[in-house]
């Protein structure tokens, strides 16, 4: 027993004398490993290990290599010469060899160069993926509204054709998919109500729609200021922002954030001189105004208008002011009021004849109220009433800007300011019709002042001159145009409002005017542009009719309006209507063709309605007045009509113009027949 136990002690003793010999067995060789590993402490052994630097790179020997489009490039790859790989053991393995393999990767990838992508190859990808998001939006906008922030990052790109074609993909997405109600903020109770899957999904969309449009506005405010060139002789990135806000403010005009696009849309108009976006701008305004029911946004944008020029000191382009003469609300409004009483839109309940309600049941009305009030907001209603106060604001808003204009004697907007007075001088509240008139007479009399100081070779200098220092879209001012204007707007605020019935209370005197265009007669029948159109330079389109009249419509407006008004056509004197006819024969032989031919058919309509008043005229046998006729007399009655006889009609018989004959014809044949 004791001679086996020493030699199973000298086994031992040998088996450990020779421990690191490779005759261990491989099972107690991995018994023994995995009783160290126990001990080991990685994290340290990791620390303490020296920190890898990078290699410095090997110079390439390879020859350039010429690529497709043209550009030389060096090949740079591993040299296949060079052997580096080491065999480590399975102990340095375990020690951290994760983390190593990830930092040389790391490294790898930040010395990889990103392959170079060439521009148009670029933007045919972004054309795909931006074609890829708008379909799936356009399909179902609830499910992929995440596209809505794609689009905003591929619109951040560097490349301006991208940022381009994002823009008007995201201005089509929005357009199609905004509701047709106005999204209500989110409140602070809306997370703690107990809603449907369905609702909850409904409002997270809206809330998403509303934060993805508001930051697209944005990015439509800061593009539009920004000043870029166009692309190979297209448009600018200004150029395409103002487009989108233009297409939004007519497509979606109820949807939140219309202040912020009338903003981008009317920093755009506060300039002298108009461009292309311009143009857009007041195309897109018109359109507005034509088709807004509702009011409000009629109401925000001529505020803004209003408060832009002002700032401006009304240093903008007629085309602006223009914009007024849209005003779809203003031909509609009915602001003719009864003045003997006050009207009530609904009769007053007696307080004995109310029907009871109880605590509990006027609570639930009030609460009723208020969720109608909502909806009639959600839903973009407008009652009468509120209708009719928002009008009336609007109409403040005008007529201040059209007196602070007049006040201020802008010289490139006192015709557009006159035609407005004009067109809506039957809207203006009677207590301003006399300094209004006051108004009017001293324009006349400035203009007179400033063509007398003026000769004639002196103005037409003066005028060559400012034609060169103001843009080639400014119009000169015309002084006879102001005047007939003037007249015009003069004898419009008598005929509206039945101000002719009062016009004793109001001291309203128009002789001025009456003498001042019986004057004007001679010297407008001999000026060269009569039949010249007035067109507006930025007209926003082809259709335009705004403020372009001829003198010689403007001429017979005035005429109209002193001779023929509607409201007491029997009381005109017989005096003005001789004394008119007269003058009129007179300026029929030297006006061109048309605007004779519009003089006779005047002439018609008087000696239709007044023909016993002025028929003495044609028929030397029935001479009523004494002395001689004075045609450049300072009054309409000092003239003496009477006195002399319509001659001209014998030389317009022979006229060139067959319709300028057969005018007269029946201008005779009228009056005597």
């Amino acid at each position: 027993m004791g001679i086996h136990g020493a030699k199973k002690r000298k086994l031992a003793e040998a088996s450990t004398s020779h421990e690191s010999q490779p005759a261990a067995s491989s099972r107690r060789a991995q018994k023994d490993f995995f009783k160290q590993a126990s001990n080991w402490n990685l994290e340290q052994d990791y620390e303490n290990r020296p920190r890898k630097g990078k290699k410095a790179e090997k110079e390439s020997n390879r020859l350039p290599m010429k690529t497709a489009d043209g550009r030389l490039e060096l090949l740079k790859g591993l040299d296949p010469n060079d052997d580096t790989a080491s065999v480590e053991s399975d102990t340095k393995w375990l020690e951290g060899r994760d983390d190593e393999i990830e930092s040389e990767s790391e490294e790898q990838i930040e010395k990889e160069e990103a392959p170079y992508v060439p521009e148009s190859q670029q933007i045919m990808d972004a054309q795909e993926e931006l074609a890829k998001i708008a379909i799936s939006l356009n399909e179902n906008p609830e499910d992929n509204v995440g596209g809505l922030k794609t689009l905003a990052k591929i619109s951040e790109s560097r490349i301006p054709t991208i940022r381009m074609l994002a823009l008007m993909t995201q201005m089509t997405v929005y357009k199609d998919i905004i509701p047709g109600y106005r999204i209500r903020p989110a409140t602070e109770d809306a997370a703690k109500e107990k809603l449907s899957k369905e609702v909850r999904g409904l409002r997270q969309f809206e809330q998403s729609l509303v934060a993805g449009y508001q930051n697209y506005i944005r990015t439509l405010a800061q593009c539009a200021r920004s000043e870029t060139t166009p692309i190979r002789g297209g448009q600018s990135l200004s150029n395409v922002a103002v487009t989108c806000a233009c297409t939004l403010l007519t497509s979606v005009p109820h949807f939140n954030f219309r202040s912020d696009l009338l903003r981008i849309l009317v920093g755009k108009l506060s300039r002298r001189k108009l461009d292309k976006d311009g143009a857009k701008v007041i195309q897109a305004l018109e359109t507005l105004f034509r088709d807004d029911e509702e009011g409000r946004p009629t109401l925000e944008a001529v505020s803004l208008i209003t408060k832009m020029m002002k700032a401006k000191e009304f240093a903008v382009h007629e085309s602006t002011l223009n914009l007024f003469l849209t005003l779809r609300l203003l031909s509609e409004f009915s602001g003719k009021g009864s003045q003997d009483f006050v009207e009530q839109t609904a009769p007053k309940v007696k307080k004995n004849k109310r029907e009871f309600r109880t605590k509990k049941e006027r609570k639930a009305m009030k609460e009723q109220k208020g969720l109608q009030k909502d909806m009639d907001l959600a839903d973009a209603m407008v009652s009468h009433e509120e209708l009719e106060r928002m009008q009336s604001e609007t109409l403040k808003l005008v007529f201040a800007t059209y007196f602070r204009i007049l006040k201020h004697r802008s010289p490139h907007l006192m015709g557009a300011v006159l035609e407005g007075l004009a067109k809506y001088a039957h809207l203006i509240n009677q207590d301003f019709f006399g300094d209004l008139l006051e108004a009017l007479k001293d324009l006349i009399r400035h203009s007179d002042e400033d063509a007398e100081d003026v000769p004639a070779d002196e103005e037409n200098a003066e005028n060559a001159k400012n034609a060169e220092s103001v843009d080639d879209e400014e119009s000169i001012r015309n002084l006879t145009r102001e005047a007939l204007l003037c007249t015009v707007t003069a004898y419009a605020l008598l005929a509206g409002q039945d101000a002719h019935n009062s016009r004793n209370d109001l001291h309203l005197d128009l002789s001025y005017f009456t003498t001042h265009l019986f004057r004007s007669l001679l010297s407008l029948s001999v000026q060269p542009d009569l039949e010249n159109t007035r067109l507006n330079a930025t007209s926003s389109s082809a259709t335009s009719k705004i403020n372009v009249q001829t003198t010689t419509v403007l001429l017979l407006r005035s005429l109209t309006g002193i001779l023929l008004p509607h409201y007491s056509i029997r009381q005109v004197p017989p005096l003005r209507l001789a004394a008119f006819s007269k003058q009129l024969m007179t300026t029929a032989l030297q006006l061109p063709e048309k605007s004779s031919q519009a003089v006779l058919a005047l002439l018609n309509d008087i000696a239709h309605t007044h023909s016993k008043k002025i028929n003495s005229l044609w028929n030397t046998e029935e001479r009523k007045g004494n002395g001689r006729f004075n045609a450049l007399s300072d009054s309409v009655e000092g003239s003496n009509p009477f006195a002399t006889t319509i001659w001209e009609g014998e030389l317009l018989r022979k006229h060139f113009s067959p319709k300028v004959r057969e005018g007269v014809k029946m201008l005779e044949k009228g009056i005597l027949g």
